[in-house]
């Protein structure tokens, strides 16, 4: 009975190993590509500087494709677990605790692997200006395009303050995504009329604060140690429970439903019987004996 409650109780618990290995697969998957919209932008405007190395360094463990190879096949590997532990198969068991196994040590060669710290100050900063100098060209429609995205999502202007635009360009205003409220011809009003309504920050420090680590990269790697502890935990938990199932299936409990009557001793009888219990009891005269051992005789 207690061994009973125990497998119950180890089933129990793998359930909830299973859902959580669902639920946290789901959410690294969705912060990874919230992240690389963002990083998308950085590696832009950073491109071959050292800020783009920097950059990736950071946020390759993130984004790496052996990560959401990882979270993408450990859906598959929590399904497989699932049905073993409901059916309390060995065989099915057996490889959910291999996979596991596997899974563990590939995330953790890919997370000292790719681990390093970026080495970058707040001078590097500076070579972001070269980038401005193709802003509006027809053929660079796309840098055009991702600096108007990293200034309206980071709300900055420039690269240290918005009059970076009217040095490294031609431009007599920035462009209108330094507006914190945009509509067409904003930029031009505000430097006219009110400087307050452009974005005070330069890009520059949103960027240096993006390669140093964000709010989603710390919830990423807070999700991944999770993972790694829970996948340690449901390996334990696999073990208890095929041993159990295997010396449960090897050691049979004896069967209470036996005959009492298959059980009773057997009585052993040292000769053959010829009396009839239930018979007519006979005896024999002596003169019939006499005359039986003269005839033998």
């Amino acid at each position: 009975m207690a061994r009973k409650d125990a497998v119950r109780c180890l089933r129990c618990l793998l359930y909830a190993l299973n859902l959580l290995f669902w639920l946290m697969s789901a959410c690294v998957l969705g912060v990874a590509a919230w992240i690389r919209d963002s990083l998308n932008t950085v590696l832009t405007l950073t491109a071959h500087t050292r800020l783009e190395e920097a950059a990736v360094l950071t946020y390759s463990p993130a984004v790496h494709p052996v990560i959401i190879t990882v979270c993408c096949f450990l859906f598959i590997v929590a399904m497989v677990g699932y049905c073993g532990t409901l059916r309390c198969n060995l065989l099915l068991l057996t490889w959910y605790f291999c996979s596991l196994l596997v899974i563990f040590c590939v995330e953790l060669a890919s997370a000292v692997w790719t681990y390093d710290e970026p080495s970058v100050q707040r001078s590097d900063m500076i070579s972001l200006k070269s980038r401005m100098q193709n802003f509006g060209l027809q053929r660079y429609q796309w840098l055009t395009h991702t600096w108007n995205s990293f200034q309206t999502e980071f709300k900055c202007c420039g690269v240290i303050y918005f009059t970076d635009w009217l040095e490294m360009t031609e431009m007599e205003w920035p462009p209108d995504s330094c507006c914190s409220n945009q509509y067409p011809g904003c930029a031009r009003h505000a430097h006219y009329h009110d400087l307050s309504d452009l974005h005070q920050e330069g890009c520059g420090p949103k960027i240096y604060s993006f390669i140093r680590g964000t709010k989603q990269l710390q919830a990423l790697r807070f999700l991944g140690v999770s993972i790694g502890v829970a996948q340690i935990l449901a390996m334990a938990l696999t073990l208890t429970l095929l041993w159990a199932l295997y010396y449960g299936r090897k050691s049979p409990e004896p069967d209470q439903d036996q005959d009492p009557e298959d059980s009773a001793p057997l009585t052993v009888t040292h000769g053959p019987s010829t009396e009839d219990p239930n018979g007519p009891e006979t005896t024999s005269k002596p003169g019939e004996q006499r005359f039986e051992m003269q005839q033998l005789s």
